[in-house]
Formats: structure tokens, sequence, C-alpha cells
């Protein structure tokens, strides 16, 4: 990818190419269909004694061989051996051996997981489209006393870009101008707006709120923060490729192994021998060592485990995410939207001595109505449903409101804007347990402090004590500020917690975890989408995901639990256990059936029909994978209600309680 990949032409060629590789993936899935479909007829007339057979087999082979053989051609003129080559070898054998039905069959099966394969990497790029979605076509440049339109990708270090109300930044930059709070969940994560003013660092995607700011471009769009996250995530999904197929590392060496043996068997034996029966012998040899159970052990139990997973809302993007998912070691998790619902909720209110919780929370929430901040709908959200009207309502962006209710002056806003008043020490508890405060002033007094906080999953603390009995290390990564990722941490039991973290930073993280082995990343949000593609195995929450995130990942939970998460590893796990013992079973077939047609002990037929004994065992055992086991938490947690925010919790005589871990929420 170019290195202008957000701006300009460079957005239309990444584009283009996402669709070519959505086209690629439908040309191959075509193919397959039309290899199966001429199959099935073929052996049908077969077991007909009809003559169409042939002519059928040779469509499987030309539909079915086109998916392969090409890039086993290509491998081999570039020094790279793999299951497409060894299946290329068998295709020819069998051919030269007239055996037009064990070459469809091998045809059509291998071409079924090639298909598959190519729609995973096609559906992974298509995501990147939604992050080039987010830079705007153009951009609102200061010239002068006033502003002109001009091209994004034109866009240089030091433009001054002015953003009102609702605007998205283009690219990375410093404020120099104005106040406001922006919304960087695309960027950081952060559920919470940050609020900035002049001298702030801003990043590329993120949404500016109430105020008109100026900010100073530090890098063109096609350098900044959502540029490397398109780049990241197209780079890590290219290093992974089929490196990770497990079926590639064990034909690296058979391949050779085979090649070199039949060839042994067809020069040594014309030496001593009649050449024509040797030659003969060789090709059976080649047959015998024909891959077809071991071409079918992998598909058939990735497609067993795949549907299985599907009827549980688990989107599983191929084998190669399945066998990677079943070595991991370490889980990195990560806050927003994966431990917590990403939903800011009023979590606690103290009150000053002789305040009333209702009025203090009615009369912020009267002010806030009008305004569309996502702290001041879960003030709206905790209040009474009937609320006085406000007038004379003023925003401070990134400070707070102001207005008037029935001729009481109410001021809401953040501790700094509005004074503590006597609550200064329930607003330090409630920071130092991860919430977000607001201050209500009521005619000049301060009479309450409000604590918001984003809602943990209530299943969470029991999932990460899960991946803990299952020997898995737990990491916490966050571009949420360090008190806050601390204070959840230690309510759902992680200990390894890594915060303020940058996309960027992410990436670093999970290969330094890497270095203990496998690691699984779970995430939502665009920000998780270079690690969830670096990591080994990614894995989106998807009813909460963006398509960014799901895209990038290679499993997708569909559902609002996070209890699908130990439940999807242990069925990676088993299936992975299936693999590998058709793999051995297939191995072993071979290592036996060479040496013995090597010595002319078995002919043809034998050999073809053994073959096909393994075949059938294989795919039974692969079969099992269509049980997938509930994992305890799935199976004995029934939904829990979520905490009722409609009114905030009871603080009796009018102070703070502490926040027990229930509603502490970070």
């Amino acid at each position: 990818m170019g290195d202008a990949c957000c701006g300009g032409a460079q957005v239309a060629d990444e584009r283009a190419s996402t669709d070519d590789r959505s086209r690629f993936a439908h040309w191959q899935w075509w193919a397959a269909a039309l290899a199966a479909a001429s199959w099935l007829i073929g052996i049908t007339a077969e077991l007909s004694d009809l003559s169409i057979s042939r002519p059928l087999f040779v469509v499987t082979i030309v539909a079915g061989g086109s998916t392969f053989v090409p890039g086993a051609v290509r491998a081999v003129v570039g020094g790279r051996l793999g299951v497409d080559v060894l299946m290329t070898i068998a295709l020819v054998g069998a051919l030269a051996l007239d055996q037009w039905g064990e070459a469809a069959s091998l045809a059509f099966l291998f071409s079924i997981s090639e298909a598959l394969e190519a729609w995973a990497v096609a559906r992974s790029r298509q995501g990147l489209r939604a992050v080039l979605a987010l830079v705007p076509e153009t951009t609102r440049v200061r010239l002068g006393d006033g502003t002109v339109e001009r091209a994004t990708s034109e866009i240089t270090a030091g433009d001054r870009i002015v953003l009102w109300a609702g605007d998205r930044l283009p690219t990375d930059g410093v404020v120099v101008a104005g106040t406001s709070s922006v919304d960087v969940s695309a960027v950081t994560g952060e559920s919470m707006p940050v609020d900035v003013s002049t001298g702030s660092t801003v990043l590329a995607g993120s949404i500016n709120g109430g105020g008109v700011l100026e900010v100073e471009a530090s890098a063109p769009a096609s350098d900044s923060t959502l540029s490397r996250i398109v780049r990241a995530v197209e780079e890590a999904h290219d290093r992974k490729g089929s490196a990770q197929r497990l079926a590639d590392r064990i034909a690296r060496p058979l391949v050779p192994g085979i090649l070199v043996l039949s060839a042994a068997i067809a020069v040594v034996g014309s030496l001593f021998g009649d050449p024509t029966l040797w030659i003969e012998r060789a090709l059976v040899v080649l047959v015998a060592a024909s891959p077809c159970a071991f071409a079918i052990s992998v598909p058939v139990t990735v497609f067993a485990a795949i549907g299985a997973a599907s009827r549980v809302g688990l989107v599983i993007k191929g084998g190669a995410a399945l066998e990677a998912l079943g070595t991991v070691r370490t889980v990195a998790l990560d806050k927003t939207g994966t431990l917590t619902r990403n939903r800011p909720a009023v979590v606690d209110v103290a009150t000053a001595t002789g305040a009333d919780r209702d009025r203090s929370l009615a009369l912020a929430a009267a002010v806030e109505a009008s305004s569309d901040h996502p702290l001041a709908a879960a003030i709206v959200g905790a209040a009474p449903a009937s609320l006085p009207t406000a007038v004379d309502v003023t925003t401070f962006p990134g400070h707070g409101i102001v207005g008037t209710v029935d001729d009481v002056a109410v001021r809401v806003g953040k501790p700094g804007f509005i004074g503590e008043g006597a609550l200064g020490s329930d607003i330090d508890h409630f920071r130092r347990n991860g919430a977000t405060v607001v201050v209500v002033e009521i005619d000049g007094h301060v009479e309450a402090a409000i604590a918001i906080a984003d809602e943990v999953r209530p299943e969470a603390a029991e999932v990460v004590a899960g991946l803990h009995r299952r020997g898995l290390g737990v990491t916490m990564l966050t571009g949420d500020n360090a008190v806050t990722a601390a204070a959840l941490a230690g309510q759902v039991g992680i200990d390894d917690v890594r915060a303020e973290l940058l996309p960027d930073d992410k990436v670093g993280a999970v290969g330094e975890l890497s270095s203990d082995g496998a690691v699984a990343m779970v995430g939502d949000g665009i920000n998780d989408a270079p690690a969830l593609a670096t990591a080994d195995i990614g894995i989106a929450m998807g009813a909460a995901g963006t398509d960014v995130a799901i895209e990038a990942a290679d499993i997708a939970i569909m559902g609002d639990r996070l209890d699908h998460l130990p439940e999807v590893i242990d069925h990676a796990v088993r299936t992975r256990r299936l693999m590998i013992q058709n793999l051995v079973m297939s191995g072993l077939i071979i290592a036996v059936l060479v040496p013995v047609a090597g010595f002319g002990l078995l002919g043809l037929g034998a050999v073809v029909a053994i073959h096909e004994v393994a075949e059938i065992v294989v795919i039974a055992n692969g079969l099992r994978a269509r049980r997938l086991q509930r994992s305890d938490t799935s199976r004995h947690h029934s939904p829990t209600p979520r905490h009722d925010h409609e009114r905030p919790h009871d603080v009796g005589n009018g102070h703070a309680h502490a926040c027990t871990p229930a509603c502490a929420h970070a």
C-alpha cells in the first residue's frame, strides 16, 4: 500500500484493490461450485455405467484445478513448496495412470478448501473501506481572515484546519484556538469525550463537539493515525497468510521427499529392469503418496467446526483461525466495549448536607437535556422521567453548561469549572474508582457530584477467571487513562494492565506478549483493528463492534456476551486436536502405502481403494467437530439484568457511600 493510502488517488487504489480481491474470491467459489456439481454428476454417471462420466470428470479437474494449480506453479517457480504443490503432483500422477475419478475427487475437494480461504482473505479487507470513509473528502482550512474548502489529500503539515460542531478531523494536529470536547472513540477507544483547548493534541478521526476549534495539522492525511491503522491491518494480514496453515507446514518436507522417492524408483528401477514397469510403479507410488485423505482431513474438520460455531453466534473465518486459536497462551482484552458495555451511565451521586438528590439530578438533567454530549445523556437517563424546562441555556465547550430552571440558576460541569465545595473527598473517591465526575451548582451552592462511568459486563469477572483456569495469561490493553483502567482491572481480576495506548502502542504490546507464545486479541473498535490483525488470532465483539474491527479480526462474537470467549477457545483446542488426529492418520496411510507400492505388493486399484477407506475414516473423525461443548458460564450463567440506572444508588445521609465493585465501573 502506498504512503498516501488515505488521500486522493491512493484511496481509490485501495478500494479498487479490495474489489479485486472480492471478485477473485467470488470467482474461486464459482469454480469450486462447478467442480462440485460436475463431480457429483460424474460419480453418479460412473456408478450407472454411463459414458458421460469422463467428460464430467474433465470439467471437475479443470474447474477445481484452476483454483490451486496456477498457484502451485507460481510457488515452484518461487522456490516454495506447500499443499497446493503436493496436490498438483498427485493430480498429474492420477491422470498419468488414467485414474480420472481419483483426479476429479482430488480437484473437487481441494478447490473447496482454497475457495474458503480466498473468501476469508477478501472479506478481511473490506473493513478497510470503513476506515477510509472516516476521512472527509474536503476540509475547511483557515486562509487569511476567512476559510476555504480544500481537498483533504492536499492538506499538509502546518495548515490550520477549522472544525465546527460535528466535524471530523482529517489528520493529526494541535489545537491552536478554541475549547471543546472531542469524541476520540474511533481512534483510542476511550468511551468518554476528551476536553481539549489550546495546546492539546488531537488525532485524525476525532469528532468535534460543541465548540469551534482551529487545529494546526502536524501531518498530511496520508500519514495520519487513521492511515497507519489501515497500513497496519493490511500488512498484518499479508504477514499471516498461509504461514498459519498446519497442512502447509507438514507438506513442506513431504513434497520434496515424495518427488525424490518417485524419481529414484523410476530411475534406479529402469537401470536394472524394465523401464516401463518401474516408471509405472513410480507413478503408483506417487498416487500412494497422494494426499487425498490428507487434503480433506483439515477442510472437513474446519467446515464442521465453523458450522457448529455459527449456530451459537460465532463467526470463524477459516481453518487458519481455528488452528491459531488452539495454540493461544495469552489473551489480550480491550476495555471499552469488550470488558464494558461502552454505555456511560450514572453509577453514584454524592450530595452536600441538606441537599436533595432527586432535585439536584432533575435540575442538572433539565439544562443537559438540550446537549448532545454523551455525559449529558447519562445524566438525563438517571433523572426522574418528568423534567422541568430550562431556559437561557449556554454551553461552554470542554467545561460545562449553565441555564435557568424555574428561576433557579443551575450550573453543571467538570470540577474546576465549578468549585468542589464540601464534596472534594467524594469527588476524589469517584475518580480513584475510575469514574468521570460532574458537579452540580444550584443558586451558587455546590449541591451534588455525579459519578459517570462505563458499565462493566456482568460476566467479565467469571470469563477472566475461566481463562486463568485454562492456564492462559490475561492482559488488558486500553486507550483509557491508567486510573480508570486499573479500577476496572481490579474488579474483573486482571493483573497485567497497559493503559493510555494508541493503536500503534497496542500493536507493540501484542508483539511483546507474543514472546511467551501465541496471543489472542479481543476488541471492538477501529483503534483495535491493527492489534486484532497483528495478533496470532483476532477476536471482535461483533454485536458492539465496528465493521473495521469485525473485518480485521479472524473471529467475531456476534452476541453481546463475553462468555462466548472461553467457549470458542475450547472449541478451537478440540478442533485442532481433531485436525492433528486426521493428519496423523493420513500420514500413516501414506507412510505404509508408499513402501508397499514401491515393492510392487499392491497395484493401483488396491492403493486407490485404501485411499477411499482412509477418506471415509478421516471424514467421520472430522465431523466430530460438529459438537460444540458449551462453557460453564454459557451453560449456567443466565442472562444478567443490567444495572438499573434509571435511579442512582441511595446515598443515605446525603453523602456518597463507598462505591462497591458492582457500581464503581470504569
